[in-house]
């Protein structure tokens, strides 16, 4: 098949998954092509698989200190482009598009009559999952977002619905073997304040953090190493510390309960998908969420016990026979299969029946 295949580029986690996924579907014999928009900023982990991509500008938004701005938002918004770049697109050659939560692509296929996969965590909120209390406008900005014809979600675990488990990079399952604890908390909190950050884990000098942030180089302060970010160097010190303090961003929280490390997670203020996030951590009994990272708080949570590793299954190549299989109604199978190999079936969590989705 010729596959368009949109990536939504704000987050890491969407790029990482569709490297992946691409990778694989050529394998297959697939003529794929990508589709990218979103922080045209973003560094493209693995730019070999993009040789043959197209940028837009696409729908994304400001975040400063911790919390979305609308305002902002909304003057940086350019939906003149936006609909012009689905209406010129040529997709004629395509059999099937899929999106990582990418909106042009998925319009794309819509006004082209072209079947339309979307594989992401926010698809999980089609269904009953856990839905933090908010005004109905996140809601409707979220499910009409990226709209498909068969969209796929991913969460930590099933909540009796049709959606899969998280998709775990290769690179985060190479190093399960070294996933033992080294004395150092790993911190990643891109959408806060640098500053701030510093010096509230400057307030806990018998602990040592390292810290990912948008830095030239690496900078020691006592007990706390500033690092630029890099890949490799994240993941190796995810596998290795004894906890990790984030946002509640849903592909790196996944990462950290594969590897069985403690988590403590501020969710983005007016970010109805973190939101939703921090509250099914809490939920599950995986991890902690906090409104606010203070001093106390992180004090509170060294203390908590890290779960065990969830080991989520190998979920891509699943996705990929599927896609090839061209058997888009038949779900059932693939949601089966992924949760008999998953190790978070057979622990006893906390899994209420969720209402008001």
């Amino acid at each position: 098949m010729n596959i368009l295949y949109g990536v939504q580029t704000t987050g890491n986690g969407h790029i990482v998954r569709s490297t992946a996924m691409i990778k694989e579907l050529r394998k297959r014999g697939h003529e794929v092509h990508a589709l990218l928009s979103g922080c045209k900023r973003k560094k493209i982990i693995d730019p070999q698989v993009f040789q043959s991509f197209i940028q837009k500008g696409g729908l994304t938004f400001v975040v400063e200190n911790g919390r979305i701005r609308y305002l902002k938002t909304a003057l940086q918004l350019n939906f003149l482009q936006f609909f012009r770049d689905i209406h010129s697109f040529d997709a004629r050659s395509y059999d099937l598009v899929v999106t990582d939560y990418e909106p042009i692509s998925a319009r794309i296929a819509r006004k082209h009559k072209i079947p339309s996969i979307g594989i992401g965590h926010l698809y999980a909120f089609q269904h009953k999952v856990p839905l933090a209390k908010s005004n109905p406008f996140p809601k409707l900005i979220m499910n009409h977002y990226a709209p498909v014809q068969y969209p796929v979600g991913l969460h930590w675990d099933h909540f009796h619905q049709p959606i899969l488990p998280p998709t775990i990079p290769e690179d985060v399952r190479l190093c399960s073997s070294m996933a033992t604890e080294e004395n150092h908390y790993l911190v990643y909190l891109p959408f806060e304040d640098h500053d701030t950050v510093l010096t509230t884990l400057a307030q806990l000098p018998h602990s040592f953090f390292r810290v990912y942030a948008n830095v030239e180089k690496p900078l020691q302060q006592d007990h706390i190493s500033v690092l630029p970010f890099s890949r490799q160097g994240f993941i190796d010190d995810l596998a290795t510390c004894r906890g990790a303090i984030c946002n509640a961003g849903f592909s790196f929280i996944s990462e950290a309960l594969h590897l069985g490390k403690r988590v403590l997670c501020k969710a983005v203020k007016g970010q109805l998908e973190q939101q939703c996030n921090a509250l099914a951590l809490e939920d599950l009994q995986l991890g902690t969420a906090a409104s606010e990272i203070t001093p106390p708080v992180i004090e509170s949570w060294l203390s908590t016990p890290a779960p065990p590793p969830l080991n989520f299954p190998r979920i891509i190549p699943m996705l990929v026979d599927w896609i090839h299989s061209q058997a888009y109604d038949d779900y059932q199978e693939l949601i089966r299969l992924a949760w008999q190999s998953s190790a978070i079936a057979n622990h006893e969590l906390r899994n209420p029946v969720y209402s008001g989705v």
